[in-house]
């Protein structure tokens, strides 16, 4: 099994500057870390402030699946969260290939099935999917598989499904081996880190910008802002030998199970109002359990390695914002559900802004509505009142 990263403030450099830094990175989960990194790629000196260790596990990123699905997430996300997953699935490969170490990414597709008392689901899945994904994805991107097929394209489940699809071009990497390549990633490049480092309002770093990237640390400055919990299971698998992640269609707990290297699987299925990161509940728990099993009963004798629960921050319209108060302070925040999916179009939309406000092109509302006009993105951007 892949271990869990272990980089601490002893075991990586921390580098320090003299002078104040251009940037303040508020928040090191895996948008702050993408957003730092780029900046101090592109020459800015760039400090990051995180809450939590350097592995990330305080972070919703730490819990995700980091499944990256833009066509599968369809289903229940509107356009535009599809159009950034497919722009961020086509950036993650050059993200990774400039990253210090490798980690584990997959792009084979992700297998869509659905049991036999709950087929009725499949037609409502298939058009609330054909409503919100790219047109250029909908020719190639969603292929119907009869029970033959299927057996010969994931020989681990021959049997079990008389049908399915296979959405081709959908893909996933492994979340923790991501932070913990950035954070080297982030030492490599300079950036000044703070672990463990609280940083709150108005107490903020002195920089030129500061950029808020601290989920749920940022309510206090952003009162639509609320956690939706999500919890997953983390089981280790031999010999089931998945080859691509797979959805079960169901009407109560749509389940997913995303295979890492090492026969580590995700299971994760429930959303839950509410902030409360307390453990994972029995019911949940079996629920999980008993759907992994459903779809493979070699799952009976899998390992648990993990329960986890964790809050992912989410505005009003499930929408990801990035909100600028008008001087010297950018809030990205909202990543909802789709945080891996859709991290590397969000993080390059902050840093294009970094840009023009570092250097004084956007400087009042006219200059900043002007710039959003022509941005590739208007949507995710905002002025504070």
């Amino acid at each position: 099994m892949t271990p869990s990263p272990s980089l601490s403030p002893s075991s990586s450099p921390v580098s320090s500057f003299s002078a104040r830094p251009d940037v303040a990175v508020l928040g090191g989960g895996l948008c702050g870390r993408l957003v730092a990194w780029q900046l101090a790629g592109a020459g800015y000196r760039v400090a990051l402030y995180e809450r939590g260790d350097a592995a990330g596990s305080h972070s919703a990123a730490w819990v995700a699946a980091a499944m990256l699905a833009p066509l599968a997430e369809a289903a229940s996300a509107e356009l535009l969260i599809t159009q950034l997953g497919a722009a961020s699935l086509e950036t993650w490969p050059k993200v990774l290939a400039a990253l210090p170490e490798p980690v584990f990414f997959q792009r084979n597709g992700t297998l869509v099935l659905w049991h036999h008392a709950d087929r009725t689901e499949a037609p409502l899945f298939e058009r609330r999917l054909r409503a919100n994904a790219p047109a250029e994805w909908l020719d190639d991107g969603l292929v119907r598989f009869s029970g033959a097929q299927l057996d010969a394209l994931e020989p681990a489940l021959a049997g079990r499904f008389p049908q399915g699809w296979l959405l081709p071009r959908e893909g996933q990497l492994d979340n923790r081996q991501v932070l913990h390549a950035l954070a080297l990633g982030l030492a490599e490049r300079g950036v000044a880190l703070h672990w463990n480092t609280a940083v709150d309002e108005p107490a903020l770093p002195a920089a030129g910008l500061t950029i808020d990237c601290r989920g749920l640390g940022s309510k206090p400055v952003w009162p639509g802002l609320r956690g939706i919990r999500g919890e997953v299971a983390r089981v280790h698998a031999p010999g089931i030998e998945l080859s691509r992640p797979v959805r079960l269609l169901h009407p109560r707990y749509p389940l997913y199970l995303a295979p890492k290297q090492d026969s580590v699987y995700v299971i994760g299925a429930t959303e839950i109002e509410g902030e409360d990161a307390s453990p994972v509940s029995v019911r949940s728990a079996l629920e999980l359990l008993s759907a992994a099993f459903s779809v493979h009963p070699g799952f009976a004798e899998a390992r648990i390695l993990e329960l986890n629960a964790q809050c992912r921050p989410t505005l009003p319209d499930h929408r990801p914002a990035l909100v600028w108060d008008g001087a010297a302070t950018l809030r990205v925040n909202g990543l909802y559900r789709h945080g891996y999916m859709i991290a590397p179009e969000v993080a390059e939309a902050a840093v294009s802004l970094a840009h023009w406000l570092l250097d004084g092109r956007v400087h009042d509302a006219d200059a900043f509505a002007a710039w959003r006009r022509e941005t590739r993105w208007p949507a995710l951007f905002h002025q504070a009142d």
